[in-house]
């Protein structure tokens, strides 16, 4: 499990991040060093805490994918990195001076919102800011981008290896950063919802920041009428289930990302969409044709319980359950 340490200076002394000359990168090196070396002699002037997220999806059972979002005050911080790659994603309002270290390499610069860092598993990483921070760290483990890598493209997965991003800017990126934290946002996730998302991000950074480049292929022209069939099948009949991508995937024998991708190409709609389109539907059938509560029928559509249903339903339909059964 990565830690995320943040150490905030408690004597003057330690300053803040200045730019040298107008350049943040002359003499970079030195003042890193001096700082390491200052961090270790004078560990008694500073104060460490562990700042915990404002957001997590810790405790929503997301596999494979952990997403926080933090809003520390200016400090630094230290990622020691386990078995997961991380990537931090600015928030921040205004832009603020950002030091970062890792795989031996130095960056400074003025991050604003959009600005993306990566940080491969088992490298050392080292921040330091010198204002109010908010921002979104997205782990995955290595462990799924090499099952997502075997599934997707024709390599040892082992010899992957991820590359250290120092300010980059990645619209798609940020665009699937953006909808996880909507995402942690929610009272309720879909599972399915989020393997989707892990999936097209493990694939995006196997495509983007792999020391190799691979070639994914994917494959045009939709899921066949009979596969499709099958699927629309299972979804039907388990709509009350916790349906995962990985069973949908595992009915056709294929990977989950050209599943999804092929699914699409074939109806016109992510699984995640669709399956709640039924739900929806059947939800609509329940509340006309019985008596039973709208709690119930929560349950019997796969939703978790009354207000999960109702905030979808009144998304797709433009009003409630309550208001639909009386219409």
């Amino acid at each position: 499990m990565l830690n995320y340490l943040i150490l905030v200076q408690l004597s003057q002394s330690c300053g803040q991040f200045q730019e040298c000359d107008g350049n943040p990168s002359i003499r970079i090196q030195s003042k890193l060093d001096a700082l390491v070396s200052m961090m270790k002699a004078s560990t008694n002037r500073q104060l460490e805490c562990t700042h915990l997220p404002v957001l997590s999806s810790r405790e929503q059972g997301w596999e494979n994918i952990l997403v926080e979002q933090f809003q520390p005050p200016a400090g630094e911080a230290r990622f020691d990195q386990g078995d997961e790659h991380a990537i931090y994603l600015s928030l921040a309002p205004r832009p603020i001076h950002l030091l970062q270290v890792q795989g031996g390499k130095t960056h400074a610069g003025l991050y604003g919102k959009g600005d993306i860092s990566i940080m491969p598993a088992q490298v050392p990483f080292f921040s330091r800011w010198d204002g109010d921070d908010r921002f979104l760290l997205i782990r995955i483990t290595s462990r799924f981008i090499q099952n997502v890598a075997k599934e997707t493209i024709n390599r040892n997965p082992d010899r992957l290896e991820l590359l250290p991003v120092f300010q980059n800017r990645d619209p798609q990126l940020e665009a699937i950063g953006m909808l996880l934290l909507t995402e942690l946002k929610q009272e309720d996730s879909s599972r399915l919802y989020i393997e989707s998302l892990a999936n097209v991000l493990a694939v995006h950074l196997l495509r983007q920041y792999a020391a190799t480049k691979p070639q994914v292929t994917v494959y045009e022209g939709g899921l066949p009428q009979r596969q499709l069939s099958q699927v629309l099948d299972y979804m039907n009949d388990h709509l009350d289930h916790d349906i995962k991508l990985a069973d949908l995937a595992a009915l056709l024998d294929m990977s989950q990302f050209h599943f999804s991708h092929m699914f699409k190409q074939a109806i016109g709609t992510s699984p995640y969409q669709y399956l709640l389109q039924q739900r929806i539907e059947r939800a609509k059938q329940l509340l006309k044709q019985t008596n039973q509560p709208i709690m119930e029928i929560a349950f019997q559509c796969g939703f978790n319980h009354h207000s999960h249903l109702s905030q979808q339903f009144r998304r797709l339909t433009g009003m409630t359950p309550k208001a639909y059964r009386s219409h």
